[in-house]
């Protein structure tokens, strides 16, 4: 029979999704499923037109993608059932599989950026692979899709967008929330538009076959709307749907044209019926995973040292620091707004590297999304992107593509993937900007595992942090670089009266000491914050003999806790001090891990700012952490102990 290895598949990933079905009916298999029973050709045919080294990123609705593409049977059953074995560790489940060339993840449209990144890293390299996107109808409602279709029809980039057209988003008809067509949308952002069905699976394979080619000849992004239809619910139980509409997809559904239609097809199925028990026997006799807490990367006491940095701005030695990596590695690209020289940024910290490396620093549209699941997607391609956020206040736009994307990766998929992405951007304000890009954001992203924070400050080199991220990073890395920072010369000064040390961390942290002085007082603070706190310890002592000693780490996640109780263990009081909010914020972490570590305090105090940022200079100066806030507040403290 002509095509029977293609049918046999076909049938195959229906019978293993009517056993899993059935499997949870009996309470065998534990949270959802979703199954693609009627659209099964899609991912037949999108692997019959592929070459090796193609990549396929999917959804929710995964399964039949996964298996036409990688054929691991077994391994797809046991992540299922949740077991050690499973392509995942047990980790990923239903939604979430990945073999080499295929990644799926269950957030609507995010896989989009992902995949656009991850084709335009195969066209820099010239390696004539390509990428295949899949969608649902229901990802038509997802602003990042159309972040995604403008960005791979502005570069031409090599991905095949596919939309498997099944008429429901859940459980609510096309026909509720999507104005237009998909074809009409194809034509908006000036991309190939091709349509096709699984009602006739031998015209769809010729279609798969000629999108790719066309991809891959021309390196130009093509839409292929699939007419299709879903036959069982969205997941489980949970369908809704009128049985006549679906007793009408039912009769014209090619698998069940085929059956009972020959001898061989009945081969066909007792061959598949042997092989989905086989699958499901493996995963019951496989060994259960067991879950491990999030590492803190073997975090421990440090020792202090001495050393000295050369004077310059900070906005130069970042600069300086990005030009001499392009050169000695031409893996590391920069993404972003307005990037490109004369400009170089709104800081002007890429200036002039548009010059030096044209190919390699790329102005994007306006797309924060977007942005960082492309530089994720570059990432997973063997680069190291640079994405810059113009204003920390942005970031919020991409939140879905850190937290979903870029950090989950690496566990859903049971360490077999690394992204090595950096995401930097200015924070703070002191600059006149007002409540939406003037904002210090980053206690919305402490704590997400996976996602490593530094905050550069005034006494650490940036070309030391930069160097050791260049060299180093597996993983998505947040850089806060305070906005005020850019002009000042970095401090190599000495100050009177106090001895500066760092750590032997990677990411050094500061120590602030008062000489031959046990502190009154323990000062935390990080980024920005460390120029003001300099000052304000300066005038505590020579004004009202009070000795403090500072504790400014580069990290904030994961923080190292240990510098900082090796102090509070001496003064037992302690002043935080973050130009963010400290209402569930990294102050509130600290004093946290210290009565956990059970160091007595005898007091805390926090100076923040709970409030979103006036743009009147007089206000701003006024509620936002400063020399005389800190100054004021511990005295007061003082005096009041």
């Amino acid at each position: 029979m002509k095509y029977r290895d293609l049918i046999k598949k076909a049938f195959l990933i229906r019978k293993v999704e009517e056993k899993l079905l059935f499997l949870f009916t009996k309470g065998d298999l534990y949270g959802t499923i979703h199954t693609c029973i009627g659209q099964e050709w899609t991912g037949i045919a999108a692997k019959e037109a592929s070459l090796d080294g193609d990549c396929l990123f999917s959804n929710h609705r995964c399964h039949g993608h996964f298996l036409a593409w990688t054929g691991d049977l077994k391994g797809f059953v046991a992540e299922i059932m949740g077991r050690k074995t499973g392509v995942c560790g047990g980790k990923g489940g239903s939604q979430h599989l990945y073999r080499p060339g295929f990644y799926s993840n269950g957030i609507l449209g995010g896989m989009s950026p992902v995949s656009a990144g991850k084709a335009w890293s195969e066209k820099m390299k010239r390696s004539n692979k390509i990428c295949i996107l899949f969608l649902g109808d229901g990802a038509l409602g997802e602003g990042v899709v159309y972040e995604t279709l403008n960005i791979i029809s502005r570069f031409s980039l090599p991905l095949l967008v596919v939309f498997e057209n099944n008429r429901y988003a859940q459980s609510t008809s096309q026909k509720e929330t999507l104005a237009g067509s998909i074809k009409d949308r194809a034509k908006a952002f000036n991309i190939e538009y091709r349509l096709s069905s699984t009602w006739e699976w031998e015209k769809l394979l010729d279609f798969f076959k000629e999108s790719v080619n066309f991809v891959r000849t021309h390196s130009w992004p093509c839409i292929l709307e699939i007419e299709t239809y879903r036959l069982k619910s969205h997941s489980k139980g949970d369908d809704y749907r009128d049985p006549g509409e679906i007793k009408k997809y039912e009769e014209i559904d090619p698998l069940n044209k085929l059956l009972n239609s020959s001898e061989e097809i009945s081969e066909i199925l007792k061959e598949v019926e042997i092989e989905v028990e086989k699958a499901v026997d493996f995963a019951g006799v496989s060994d259960l995973p067991v879950a491990n807490s999030f590492s803190q990367k073997n975090l421990k006491p440090v020792k202090w040292k001495y050393e000295t940095y050369e004077k310059d701005r900070i906005g130069n030695l970042i600069n300086l620091t990005f030009r001499e990596n392009c050169e000695k590695n031409s893996k590391i690209i920069f993404i972003g707004e307005d990037l490109k020289s004369p400009y170089g940024g709104a800081f002007r910290i890429t200036k002039d590297l548009s010059y030096l490396f044209p190919e390699r620093v790329i102005n994007m549209p306006v797309s924060e999304a977007a942005l960082i699941g492309t530089g994720t997607g570059f990432a997973l391609g063997g680069y190291i992107p640079v994405v810059e956020i113009m204003f920390g206040d942005f970031l919020t736009l991409g939140f879905d593509q850190l937290l979903n994307h870029a950090c989950k990766f690496q566990y859903m998929y049971d360490n077999k993937v690394k992204v090595p992405l950096i995401v930097r951007t200015p924070m703070g304000g002191k600059r006149g900007y007002g409540p939406t890009h003037s904002q210090s954001l980053e206690k919305y992203f402490l704590g997400i595992p996976y996602l490593d924070i530094i905050a550069l400050n005034c006494r650490i080199s940036p070309r030391r942090i930069y160097n050791w991220l260049f060299d180093k990073i597996v993983s998505p890395t947040l850089v806060i670089e305070n906005k005020v920072l850019y002009t000042r010369f970095l401090h190599t000064e000495p100050i009177t009266g106090f001895d500066i040390y760092f750590s032997d961390e990677i990411y050094p942290a500061v120590l602030i000491k008062p000489s031959n002085k046990t502190p009154d007082f323990t000062i935390f603070c990080y980024g920005g914050m460390l120029e003001e706190v300099e000052q304000a310890i300066v005038t505590l002592f020579e004004d009202y003999e009070i000795f403090c000693e500072v504790i400014c780490p580069s990290v904030l996640h994961p923080l190292n806790i240990h510098p900082l109780l090796e102090s509070v263990e001496k003064s037992r009081k302690i002043l935080l001090v973050e130009e963010g909010s400290s209402f569930a914020g990294l102050s509130s972490e600290v004093i946290a891990q210290i009565m956990e570590s059970g160091v007595k305090l005898e007091t805390v105090k926090r100076i923040s700012w709970n409030n979103f940022i006036p743009s009147s200079y007089e206000m701003e100066k006024s509620v936002l952490p400063g020399t005389d806030h800190i100054v004021k507040g511990v005295v007061e403290w003082e005096q009041n102990l």
